[in-house]
């Protein structure tokens, strides 16, 4: 009887080895498979919040470059105005030095049109002007309406001197180099090689 028990405890042990056995290599695949999926969880996560600050970044490159295209639209529009702007004033500055009142109406016209093409090309570069940009367009403005001024009193007043003249001329000089500053603030706003000016 002590063998049959021997036996059977044997078998017992060798039943619960067996089963002990498995039970434990599926606790463990169970154990590695879930690190694997928390392992492939965990990279899809990195992979997503890698993709999105991908995005974000391509997003503000995105804005970044509207941005500079809008700024340079307003910027090559504001160029133009300013310099058809002074055109004009020169062009009637000479008129009434020529005392020729047939091309001083028709000089006094366009700098009518030219100033206010300007008026709204400033207006609109007070809303997308960067900073510095916009300080030397002010100062540009300020100096092409002071000309302005002083040309409307000269054709108010009939046939200015050469005195009166002169100054105007001065003036218009210091309008132009305002321009010209202006000009270099725009190139360095957009990044352009500012040894490219005039």
């Amino acid at each position: 009887m002590e063998q049959t028990w021997g036996a059977l405890a044997v078998a017992v042990v060798g039943v619960i080895g067996t089963l002990g056995a498995a039970l434990l290599t599926q606790s463990r695949a169970d154990r590695l498979k879930r690190h694997e999926l928390e392992a492939t969880a965990r990279q899809q996560r990195e992979d997503r919040a890698h993709a999105e600050q991908v995005r974000q970044h391509e997003n503000r490159l995105v804005a970044r470059r509207e941005l500079i295209d809008l700024r340079r639209a307003c910027y090559i529009s504001l160029n133009t105005t300013a310099r058809q702007y002074q055109t004009a004033q020169i062009n009637l500055m000479h008129a009434l030095r020529a005392r020729d009142d047939t091309e001083t109406q028709a000089c006094v016209e366009q700098l009518e049109a030219r100033r206010l093409v300007f008026r709204d090309s400033y207006a609109e570069a007070q809303m997308i002007a960067a900073g510095a940009v916009l300080t030397d367009a002010r100062a540009a403005s300020r100096q092409l309406n002071k000309a302005y001024g002083l040309l409307k009193r000269m054709v108010a007043g009939g046939h200015p001197d050469t005195i009166e003249l002169d100054a105007l001329e001065t003036e218009t000089e210091k309008s132009s180099a305002l321009l010209s500053h202006l000009r270099a603030a725009m190139h360095h706003d957009l990044g352009v090689d500012e040894g490219s000016e005039e």
